[in-house]
């Protein structure tokens, strides 16, 4: 049975498969896996997000894991970002992050990296299935001394906080900037509010009291009505907004208005640029980032390589071309100079580092790129299939490309995890994309009945 999707393990909890039976076994496997790789301690590191679930599927895998002879390093709330670097500088076999992201409380995840930060091959991931599956995986359990242990490590998050306050040049200070962090009552309640104030931010903080069950309720980067709020009764210079698991940011700007990962990756970019830091005068992105991102960077001689939805694949592109900035519109931005993974608290110091340097307003650096109108539309079908195949909708696309030419896109592409058809258009005329939108959209309905 398929346990991995693109970002790891994830469902409702007590149900499968992250009921705490199943989440025994995921550990158990993981650790056969794992100690046949073998780089060096004998250690999975494990942290988690603020989900009432964490403590449950935490001690499922930490009995799984050591009872197949390998230890455990539990650090507590740690955003993703900081388990993949201390994973890979406490050169640690594997690392291990409980949560599901943006998702609400009810659900819960499992997500691998490998010993130098990354996530783990698909060969990895699907050797742990097979074994999950395997009746006869107890005849890995070693006898007696050799069973594992598990340990703490108290100061995690002291360490990532170091860590970040690193990747800005020698003697960076925020003094004098006011900050808004909405943290979604996840993983970096501690870490971006603790490390602002220490660079000298004066920083407002909210959702940042985790009880369980309100991690993204409302609040963080899927919902940036209340620190727009914020920033505007504060008179804040910035809002920065992370997930429940910390790899995102998205922003606002002293005037309220939000920044997106189109905008920070565009911002970052230039400038790198222009101090011949950007490797290959490329960004790598995936096909839902905005044309005018793509305009903007033509105008500054970089490139746009895109791929298909999903950090992941943005990572493996990054990887192989050599190049160090890519992300996603939601956020994901990565940094390969910095982390091996989409990193909210390093993205927002590169920003307000940005802001710092040029002494110009977020606003200001953000309007230099000018996003296209954007509409998307779900479409429900019962059955999934390959909408190439289908010589309605292949027209219907067609015809849509035609009439916007070279001041627009479509994008059509079936949903990864729902029973859904995504229809994307961008262009000039909001009017004109939002018809056509719902003409291929339309005929989608048609089509697949």
């Amino acid at each position: 049975m398929r346990l991995f999707g693109t970002d790891g393990i994830r469902g409702r909890i007590n149900r499968h498969p992250m009921k705490p039976e199943n989440v025994l076994r995921i550990g158990m496997a993981a650790a056969v896996v794992l100690r046949k790789e073998h780089h060096g301690r004998n250690m999975v590191l494990i942290g988690k997000d603020t989900r009432l679930s964490g403590y449950m599927i935490e001690s499922a895998l930490t009995s799984g894991i050591c009872s197949m002879g390998m230890n455990v390093t539990l650090v507590g709330p740690l955003p993703t970002p900081g388990i993949a670097f201390l994973t890979r500088t406490l050169r640690i076999d594997a690392g291990i992050v409980i949560s599901a992201s943006h998702n609400p409380f009810q659900d819960n995840g499992i997500k691998f990296f490998s010993y130098s930060g990354f996530k783990l091959p698909d060969s990895l991931e699907r050797r742990i299935e097979e074994l999950v599956e395997d009746d006869n995986l107890e005849r890995y359990r070693p006898k007696g001394e050799e069973v594992g242990k598990a340990f703490r490590l108290d100061d995690a998050t002291g360490r990532y906080i170091e860590y970040i306050k690193s990747t800005l040049p020698k003697g960076t200070t925020f003094e004098g900037m006011r900050v808004v962090v909405d943290c979604a009552n996840g993983a970096a309640y501690k870490t971006t509010p603790w490390l602002l104030r220490e660079l000298g931010a004066e920083v407002i903080s909210i959702n940042d009291r985790p009880d369980g069950v309100n991690i993204n309720a409302g609040c963080g980067s899927t919902d940036m009505s209340g620190i727009r709020a914020a920033v505007l009764r504060h008179k804040a210079d910035a809002g920065i907004a992370h997930d429940g698991d910390g790899d995102r940011t998205l922003l606002c700007d002293e005037k309220g208005r939000l920044i997106d990962g189109d905008h920070i990756m565009g911002m970052c970019a230039a400038e790198m640029n222009e101090t011949g830091r950007l490797h290959g005068k490329t960004v790598v992105t995936t096909v839902m980032s905005n044309l005018g991102l793509e305009r903007f960077l033509e105008r500054h001689g970089i490139r746009t390589l895109r791929t298909k939805v999903g950090d992941r694949f943005v990572v493996e592109k990054m990887i192989e071309g050599g190049f160090n900035v890519g992300g996603e519109q939601s956020g994901h931005i990565i940094f390969l100079d910095f982390n091996t993974t989409g990193d909210g608290p390093i993205t927002a110091m590169q920003v307000l580092g940005l802001m710092k340097k040029s002494g110009k307003r977020l606003s200001r650096l953000a309007s230099r790129i000018k996003l296209y109108p954007q509409v998307l539309m779900n479409v429900e079908v019962e059955k999934k299939q390959d909408i190439r195949t289908v010589p309605a909708i292949d027209l219907a696309v067609r015809s849509a490309e035609k009439r916007l030419g070279s001041g627009g896109r479509v994008l059509v592409r079936p949903s990864g995890t729902e029973p859904k058809i995504r229809v994307m258009l961008e262009g000039t005329d909001l009017r004109l994309i939002t018809k056509l939108c719902r003409d291929i959209s339309g005929v989608i309905r048609e089509s697949m009945k």
